[in-house]
């Protein structure tokens, strides 16, 4: 038996190393196959269509290839906003283009910022004498912005629009921990600095709900503006005032009280437009294998970016982008990791480019992470190149950390920064384990040998060093912040203690310069860096696409689109964004349960919808996907 035993291991060894073998010739042959792709798919003389099946972000998430193969169908795409404003700019001026499309049947959602930048691009093509269609299911607050810019906007009979506004719940876990008596050290500086309050209190303090009403009524006076410049005969407050007598009003029926109200123009279904679609486009002469292909000529918007590639002439203007959370590490695209974000600066910043546009979308994070791209950013400045700031949706806490060495800050009114504050959070299980009769004893040389002890609790010796660590680094950040804003550490306490500001209340304190969008701080690097009046280009620092999950994430778009979450009507619609919510209140308990240093993060940020938790599931294996499990949330 001992012998046959072996010989069966031997076996299975070897078929093991030959199936290792056939993968590792497969992927092989295909990679082969890549580096000799054909040309980008040929553009239809008619219409764009951009189905936006999926979230706006400020950069994509890096994809995982073995994801991808192993993928069901039912993943989240993300579209950058650069890539979707540029489709746009291309389409108003290119004459093949007669009319474009946004099919928003399965948008889930983006941020005002990012949003706003889009309507802008639709406008220039509607200014351009191009008309711009759009059709969804439903609307929400997001799909309503951009159906605005429309020129004709078209809703199903079934379907409707809503405009709730911004806001949102947020979780506070202290009496969770009462229950189980778990004990949360918590330490922090600031009056408003409330993202450690969940941990804290059962409610928001009353700084902490001043502080973020009016972060959120800036951002809702700025989509209402939005809103009413792009269609002056919309009444949103027939919505917002009273939602259930506008309904009763249309006789119950949604998609025609939004009609009423000018939110969209038409009713009808996806064959009905489709069918005026093709009454300006054309119809389509181009055999095409996906069955569920519009009949009119059109071209996507993969192959629209594929055929017009960014142009190369002039100087360079490097961007850096950190967007999402701050971590330690090399995590990212799509999070904005430290010693990734700080290679990329260090390894370009001897590539002759002209200036530096640090484009930040980011609630903060890490502390050391955030130390880390700074420095790299002030090696950029040592070198004599002209370095500035764009805000997109949030550059706060540690995401304003990270704009300090910019010699000019460029923000938008709904921008959300400031957050000047720092605060550490560890949890302690003594408590707990004694209910269940398990205790310990503890024998050292000195008051800190084998602390902090989650087990068995914190000596007073590592409160105070805690405590006093946080309010070190919390003066660090107020002399960092005041070196660049030209004020005392004590004038930006008096702004700071974790206070967020909007945009256009941060320039008239002194955080931002400017407002302008990611376009404005480009012009203004380009002056900075002695270019003039002759041509230069934006020359994103990034790391080199592998070209292997590059087609798998082709492959995968190309299938993803009958399994893409849908909104099908009002009721689908709140399932979706009650599964948003869900996730990103796991996400924080998982941030919780990590292990982190001291952070410099914006608790009001977590206020504003996270939509790219919708797109990546919990990994598993982690205290996340484990307490998904639990509550039957994935």
């Amino acid at each position: 038996m001992r012998f046959a035993r072996k010989v069966w291991k031997l076996l299975v060894a070897v078929k093991d190393a030959l199936a290792l073998l056939f993968l590792v010739g497969f992927f092989g042959l295909i990679y082969v196959a890549l580096a000799a792709r054909p040309a980008p798919g040929q553009v239809e003389d008619g219409a764009l269509l951009l189905r936006l099946d999926g979230t706006v972000v400020e950069e994509k998430a890096k994809a995982d290839p073995f994801a991808l193969l192993l993928a069901s169908g039912g993943e989240v795409r993300e579209f950058q906003v650069r890539d979707v404003a540029r489709a746009l700019r291309l389409a108003a001026g290119d004459k093949r283009i007669k009319v474009v499309v946004l099919d928003l049947s399965r948008f889930l959602g983006g941020r005002y910022v990012h949003l706003h930048e889009i309507g802008e691009a639709m406008d220039a093509v509607r200014k351009a004498g191009k008309p711009v269609l759009a059709y969804a299911n439903v609307y929400a607050d997001d799909g309503v912005q951009l159906a605005a810019h429309a020129s004709e906007a078209w809703v199903d009979p079934m379907g409707g629009a809503f405009v709730g506004g911004p806001g949102g719940s947020l979780l506070f876990y202290k009496g969770l921990f009462d229950r189980f008596k778990v004990n949360a050290h918590v330490y922090r500086v600031g009056t408003y600095k409330s993202a450690v309050e969940p941990y804290m209190r059962a409610d928001l303090s009353p700084e902490a709900r001043e502080d973020l009403q009016f972060v959120l009524d800036a951002q809702w006076d700025a989509y209402r503006a939005e809103i009413a410049r792009a269609r002056p005969k919309a009444r949103l407050d027939r919505m917002t005032g009273d939602p259930v007598a506008w309904m009763r009003a249309a006789g119950g029926d949604m998609a025609q009280a939004a009609k009423a109200a000018g939110l969209i123009d038409r009713i009808g279904d996806k064959t009905e437009f489709d069918a005026r679609v093709e009454e300006i486009a054309g119809a389509s002469s181009v055999s095409r294998p996906d069955d569920d292909a519009p009949k009119y000529a059109h071209t996507g918007l993969d192959t629209w970016l594929a055929a017009n590639p960014v142009a190369k002439d002039g100087a360079a203007i490097g961007v850096i982008t950190i967007a999402g959370e701050i971590v330690d590490g090399d995590a990212g695209p799509g999070t904005a990791g430290g010693d990734r974000i700080a290679r990329l600066l260090d390894e370009n910043r001897e590539d002759g480019m002209k200036a530096l546009v640090v484009r930040i979308d980011s609630p903060g994070g890490s502390v050391m992470a955030s130390e880390r791209i700074r420095r790299a950013l002030a090696r950029w400045r040592e070198a004599k190149i002209p370095v500035v700031v764009s805000m997109g949706s949030m550059a706060a806490s540690g995401g304003y950390w990270v704009a300090t060495p910019g010699q000019r800050v460029f923000a938008e009114p709904a921008t959300i920064t400031g957050s000047i504050g720092v605060f550490a959070v560890i949890t302690s299980f003594e408590k707990t384990l004694a209910d269940f009769g398990l205790t310990s004893d503890r024998v050292g040389t000195t008051p800190l040998s084998a602390q902090p002890d989650v087990l068995g609790g914190f000596s007073p010796e590592v409160d105070g060093l805690m405590q006093g660590s946080v309010e070190d680094i919390y003066g660090k950040f107020l002399g960092i912040v005041g070196k660049a804003r030209g004020k005392t550490p004590q004038q930006v306490d008096a702004i700071a203690q974790g206070r967020v500001w909007p945009g256009a209340e941060a320039q008239r304190i002194g955080l931002v310069d400017q407002m302008g969008g990611l376009d404005a701080a480009l012009a203004h690097a380009a002056r900075l860096g002695g270019v003039g009046n002759g041509k230069w280009h934006a020359e994103y620092l990034e790391d080199e696409e592998d070209p292997f999950t590059a087609m798998l994430e082709s492959f995968a778009s190309g299938t993803q689109e009958q399994a893409a979450a849908e909104a099908t009507d009002f009721a689908a619609l709140v399932a979706l964004r009650q599964q948003l919510h869900q996730r990103q209140a796991l996400a924080r308990v998982e941030g919780l349960l990590g292990a982190r240093g001291v952070q410099a993060y914006c608790l009001e940020c977590a206020a504003s919808p996270d939509y790219r938790s919708l797109a990546r599931p919990a990994p598993e294996g982690s205290s996340l996907a484990m307490l998904a499990r639990l509550v039957g949330w994935k």
